[in-house]
């Protein structure tokens, strides 16, 4: 099943770096009674990942900020150290943009959005897509029909559907 809009966001579990090293954060923790947007990405340091989508938060930020968004948090079916340096690479970190492992890809593929590019060697990864959760139920769904595109679920196109 492929989550859609008006669904409640299953239980989830993502790994990201803390002062001590690796540390579980449950998506509960980051979507109760709060707004925040999630978007996707297939893999850090991807070319349309790192040079369209994750740009394209750190330019709406503010403006999404001014809409009443808490957070903005971006998944990757990567290990919690390249999610570390990738936001560190971009300058997201330094924006305010979490960045969020789901290195089993069990999240992913609990909401449908999983696909596999062998020619490119991405495996198990998560497709493009961008969503407002407005206390764990998903507001706005905007998911990309192919993965190296960065048209819908951009930052603008989101904020602009807000």
């Amino acid at each position: 099943m492929t989550i859609t809009q008006g669904d409640i966001l299953p239980d989830a579990t993502f790994i990201r770096m803390g002062d001590s090293g690796p540390e579980e954060v449950a998506l509960t923790a980051l979507t109760k009674g709060r707004k925040v947007v999630i978007f996707a990405v297939p893999g850090a340091f991807t070319a349309t990942c790192h040079s369209a989508h994750v740009p394209s938060f750190i330019r709406t930020k503010d403006a999404l900020a001014a809409k009443g968004i808490d957070e903005i948090i971006c998944i990757s079916v990567n290990d919690p150290f390249v999610m570390k340096a990738w936001g560190e690479a971009t300058g997201a970190t330094v924006a305010g943009l979490t960045f969020l492992a789901d290195g089993s890809g069990a999240f992913t593929k609990t909401i449908g959005m999983n696909f596999d590019a062998p020619p490119v060697g991405l495996i198990g990864r998560s497709k493009r897509y961008a969503m407002l959760v407005e206390d764990g139920k998903v507001a706005l769904l905007h998911a990309e029909e192919n993965p190296g595109t960065c048209e819908v679920s951009g930052g603008e196109a989101l904020l602009a559907a807000m």
